[in-house]
């Protein structure tokens, strides 16, 4: 319910600003140190605004670690996790929403099950498999383990379940097979809840840390997040090249949120609501 009274919207708005203050302070602090020198860093009082917009820190931090190659290799991973999650969610979610056969909830809650699952807990048995496999230092390492994900599952079951069902019937009996349909028509009327995923899931793969630097030992195959670790020296820390570092890194995902933060709101609404 949303406050009528002008103290309580006055209320409101200074909890918002002061909830985009917290969340803003961390990346403004990391992007001010990565211009400043290190005199000013540890200068008391401390200094909020650098005598000097230097990109020294910036050039340091990408003669140090190759940057751009591991921004090369996040990207690729990332972005095969999203499409990878988004055609298998969206198979898998078809059939939920669309089929009736037997055992079908039972799967549904044993599947929603594995969201309480701690993923920490198979890391172990994820990274037999993958020496099983043979693809240590491969791309494959990286992206299968993360391919199947039982919330974009749920979010697109939940999304397609508000398609009117008589709009398949009718489709069926024009001759349109279960694909043609699920890519022509469902898909275009989910738009809302396949960017929300997208988002989510590239966010959340180019953050991931652990699970690559297990299946990785060749430098040419980390990724940013690796990377960014290689910057810090515990004998002589040079705190505004990792800031500058951190910086690089999160590029990418801040221009993802702004660019989609409209289809994650619009894509969760869409997927908790039925209307």
């Amino acid at each position: 319910m949303k406050p009528t009274s002008k103290w309580g919207r006055a209320l409101m708005t200074l909890l918002k600003l002061g909830m985009i203050f917290l969340v803003l302070c961390p990346i403004v602090y990391a992007v001010d140190v990565s211009f400043m020198t290190t005199p000013e860093i540890f200068r008391r009082p401390p200094t909020l605004i650098p005598s000097s917009f230097s990109l020294d820190s910036y050039q340091q931090a990408l003669k140090t670690a190759p940057l751009f190659r591991y921004l090369l290799n996040s990207l690729i991973m990332a972005t095969s996790v999203m499409v990878g999650q988004i055609c298998l969610a969206s198979m898998a979610a078809f059939s939920f929403s669309h089929f009736e056969y037997k055992g079908k909830q039972v799967i549904f809650m044993a599947l929603l099950a594995t969201m309480m699952i701690p993923t920490e807990s198979l890391i172990i048995s994820n990274y037999l498999t993958i020496g099983d496999l043979g693809l240590y230092d491969t791309y494959l390492a990286m992206i299968l383990p993360s391919l199947a994900s039982a919330m974009s599952i749920f979010f697109m079951r939940q999304a397609f379940m508000q398609v009117p069902r008589a709009l398949y019937e009718v489709a069926r009996m024009e001759g349109c097979g279960n694909l043609r349909y699920l890519f022509t028509m469902l898909l275009p009327l989910s738009k809302g809840t396949i960017g929300a995923i997208c988002i989510y899931t590239f966010i959340n793969a180019w953050n991931s840390y652990l699970w690559p630097l297990l299946v990785t030992n060749q430098t040419s195959m980390r990724t940013v997040q690796i990377g960014v670790g290689m910057l810090y020296d515990r004998e002589a820390a040079s705190y505004n090249m990792i800031m500058a570092g951190i910086t690089i890194a999160l590029i990418p995902s801040v221009l993802v949120f702004v660019v989609g933060q409209k289809q994650i709101l619009s894509g969760t609404l869409s997927g908790a609501i039925k209307g």
